[in-house]
């Protein structure tokens, strides 16, 4: 059946039908303008394990959300569907945490890696299965582009969004809007060179970033302001201090949105961690941080840019725990966010 005769045949009034796909929406991967596709995967997080379950959380959520959007109120029509959640990955993720939950634990005890060839050999595993993956989604996002579709990655830990924004770097230039509590640039973290604190350093490093706006950041190392330091003209970093006291000096959110998404090019990529709100919002996130952004401020920034006319590339969602309003908040984030990228791929 054609798109258009599931659209004729679609009440997009009716109750989410949980046999169709994410939102109820009766539309296949391979007719779909926009791809979610779901990374079961937190191995290297050290705080909340559970991250991996974020995207069955979300899907599982969809179905209550209602589809009219004031902002792209017909972008659903064009088609929103997401991969099946591979059980492969999930158990290899299983596998995979507890060996570098053994590393963790290890270093926490102020042990060094260089000391045991045991803790050496456990690392070297981890990264290895980690850089297969990253290479695995890369091939998947990069076959969607050649397709002409839109691939929108769904977490997992922020380590996960490394294949897609190579994929996307092979074809165009574009800059990374980063919505997040940590700024993501070590090196590597635990011996890890794919840890969830490492996903814009390999940004940085990827031929074909312009750009790094990061918004909400309120926990770094020294390392990483070294970096954003040393790299200011690539690296701009809106600090959640800076921001809380340009608003409580008399600022208002939308000048604020207007400055951050004004240092962007017009191709721009969302890498949006959900740790970047508040905690109350998404409590069970891998590592919560107090202060962040409100639900509103996320919304309204996400506009902001869309208004600009910014040509939304590329998009990832991570860091979604199991707990129920986790999935409410980050299903209408979601949404709102693939919409956009929609129409401004139009």
């Amino acid at each position: 059946m054609e798109l258009s005769e599931k659209l004729q045949d679609f009440d997009p009034n009716g109750v989410g039908n949980t046999s169709n796909n994410i939102f109820g929406l009766p539309f296949d991967v391979n007719e779909s303008k926009l791809v979610f596709v779901p990374v079961p995967w937190d191995v290297t997080v050290t705080n909340h394990a559970g991250t991996a379950k974020g995207p069955m959380n979300i899907f599982q959520n969809s179905f209550q959300i209602d589809l009219y959007d004031p902002l792209v109120p017909n972008a659903w029509k064009q088609g929103m569907a997401m991969e099946a959640i591979d059980p492969v990955t999930a158990s290899r993720n299983e596998e995979v945490r507890k060996k570098a939950e053994r590393v963790i634990r290890y270093l926490e005890s102020g042990a060094a890696i260089e000391d045991s060839p045991q803790i050496q050999h456990l690392v070297e595993h981890v990264n290895q299965t980690c850089d297969s993956l990253m290479l695995e989604i890369e091939k998947r996002c990069l076959q969607y582009i050649e397709n002409g579709q839109i691939p929108f990655i769904v977490g997992g830990d922020h380590s996960v969004p490394v294949g897609l924004i190579r994929a996307l770097a092979l074809q165009e230039s574009f800059g990374i809007l980063q919505i997040d509590a940590h700024a993501d640039m070590r090196v590597a973290y635990q011996g890890f060179t794919h840890s969830h604190a490492s996903i814009m350093h390999h940004a940085l490093h990827t031929e074909g970033v312009s750009q790094i706006v990061q918004v909400g950041i309120r926990e770094l190392c020294h390392e990483e302001i070294q970096t954003i330091s040393t790299n200011h003209k690539t690296v701009k970093t809106f600090f959640d201090h800076d921001l809380h006291e340009r608003m409580y000096e008399g600022e208002v959110w939308g000048e604020i949105c207007h400055d951050i998404i004004d240092k962007l090019p017009d191709n721009i990529y969302v890498s949006f961690d959900v740790d970047g709100m508040e905690p109350a919002w998404c409590p069970g996130t891998g590592t919560p941080v107090p202060g962040g952004l409100s639900y509103n401020h996320v919304m309204h920034l996400l506009g902001t840019a869309f208004n600009a006319g910014k040509r939304i590339v590329g998009a990832d969602l991570v860091e979604t725990g199991t707990n129920q309003l986790d999935g409410i908040i980050s299903t209408r984030i979601l949404y709102r966010l693939a919409g956009m990228m929609i129409k401004s791929n139009e």
